[in-house]
């Protein structure tokens, strides 16, 4: 299959390429070092010319409300040259719970951009995916100083990079789910437990305090982030995962 990867050269649609690529489909990695802006339009069109199958596993680059017009922008255009290229099936990557939280503006940007989709004439598949393992520096980052990391006990249920490519790259050579399916790591944790488990792992001994205010997840209500009975699981844990990841 010849299948487009918008996005193909970041975390996740590096991952789907190398993936489909070793199963000898043609995936031909798309961003904007190679000539396609989803956002303003340019290469699109000649981007999706002769796919089979296209896979958005962009994000927008701000996580405020100016990412509501990112997402609206962007999938109207992939669609667009979709259509126009008679694209047979259209496959977005997503987060679970994003439904669950309103207070979020990045989430209700990606409800806006899966409502954009399903409205479409294009067939389509979306997989949600819980948060990655490889963000949780990202997120002690936003709240930590040198003397200690603030994070709330927001319920989590992380999942490997690896793990969320493989999904996208399975979904993407089967036929199109016209539906939502939800995927994730084997393994709750609170979210300042998982802080302790990442800094442990680094050596690094700063301690972590729960804090229901601090960052981004402080938003969160309840287990609105844990996936829905119908999963599927993935099958990289935290602690195996970390423990091949270099020492920073």
């Amino acid at each position: 299959m010849h299948i487009a990867v918008i996005g193909g050269t970041g975390r996740i649609g590096s991952r789907v390429v190398d993936i489909l690529t070793s199963r000898g489909h043609r995936a031909v990695p798309h961003a904007l070092s190679t000539g396609l802006d989803l956002f303003t339009g340019r290469g699109v069109t000649e981007g999706l010319r002769g796919a089979d199958v296209v896979i958005n596993v962009t994000s927008s680059p701000t996580f405020d409300d100016r990412a509501a017009a990112f997402f609206r922008t962007t999938m109207d255009n992939l669609l667009r040259a979709a259509v126009a290229e008679d694209v047979g099936h259209t496959v977005l990557l997503s987060i679970v719970g994003i439904d669950r939280v309103p207070n979020l503006a990045y989430y209700r940007a990606k409800i806006t951009q899966e409502d954009i989709l399903k409205s479409a004439p294009v067939p389509y598949s979306i997989i949600r995916a819980t948060q990655f393992f490889e963000f949780i520096d990202t997120v002690m980052s936003w709240t930590s100083d040198e003397h200690a990391v603030r994070l709330p006990a927001t319920p989590i249920q992380p999942i490997a990079a690896d793990d969320v490519a493989r999904a996208v790259a399975d979904v993407s050579v089967g036929a199109p789910l016209r539906g939502t399916r939800e995927v994730a790591g084997p393994d709750v944790f609170s979210l300042d437990a998982l802080g302790r488990l990442a800094l442990a792992a680094h050596h690094d001994p700063r301690p972590v305090i729960t804090d229901s205010s601090a960052g981004l997840f402080a938003a969160v209500p309840g287990d609105a982030l844990i996936p829905r009975p119908g999963v599927v699981i993935a099958p990289t844990h935290f602690e195996d995962w970390s423990a091949r990841v270099p020492v920073r």
